[in-house]
């Protein structure tokens, strides 16, 4: 009788102790996973052009494993999208990742292209909407159109940014190329195109975004 009380009290202090064990190694666990900040964008974060691992993307993973290591920026930004592209491919995205942080960065193909406003304003609002519904933190980044397009379309596309970030309670860089496109020497910053920055360009543009992301990093 004794010793059967004995074993059956041990096997419930080494269950017990197995289960904690468990726990504790699940919250290790959780606590080592590095925190995601995902990247939706174009060619100008998808290092059109540019030698791999010279983009700003990339630079801002340097930046972070410096300076907040556990964040692990995954860039799933694609040349030539747009941002009704960005929106089909979302919601994948935020499944597969699931991000603290989400950073926009698309509408300049939808200007070059002609797209209405409109539609770049609803897929840009329903972009920030998703990420902000899936526990992430929303950081868009604006663009403007060269004044060829016209002053008063210019200005309502430079407006809808702002617009979109106000309605869906998301952060606001109002032009992601200050100080690239408009800049002293704009053409010494862009590769032959005229259209892409080029690698020189690429810290001054990481500067524009950490500006308004290292809030968004803070517990």
């Amino acid at each position: 009788m004794t010793r059967r009380y004995f074993n059956s009290g041990l096997g419930r202090a080494l269950l017990a102790g197995a289960c904690a064990s468990g726990l504790l190694g699940s919250a290790l666990a959780q606590a080592a996973e590095p925190r995601r900040l995902l990247i939706v964008g174009d060619s100008l974060s998808a290092e059109y052009g540019l030698q791999r691992g010279t983009g700003w993307a990339a630079l801002l993973q340097q930046r972070l494993d410096a300076r907040q290591p556990g964040w692990q920026v995954v860039n799933a930004s694609i040349s030539g999208d747009t941002t009704a592209g960005g929106q089909s491919r979302l919601a994948a995205l935020l499944q597969q990742h699931r991000p603290a942080v989400v950073v926009i960065e698309l509408g300049g193909n939808d200007a070059l292209r002609g797209l209405p406003l409109e539609m770049t304003r609803d897929n840009l609002r329903a972009m920030a909407r998703a990420a902000r519904q899936a526990g992430a933190r929303v950081l868009l980044l604006g663009m403007q159109v060269p004044p060829n397009y016209g002053a008063r379309h210019a200005e309502q596309f430079r407006q809808l940014y702002a617009e979109v970030a106000k309605a869906e309670k998301a952060a606001l860089l109002p032009f992601f190329l200050a100080g690239v496109a408009d800049g002293a020497n704009p053409t010494a910053l862009f590769q032959a195109d005229r259209i892409h920055p080029n690698e020189a360009a690429q810290p001054r543009m990481l500067e524009n975004v950490w500006g308004e992301l290292r809030r968004l990093l803070k517990p």
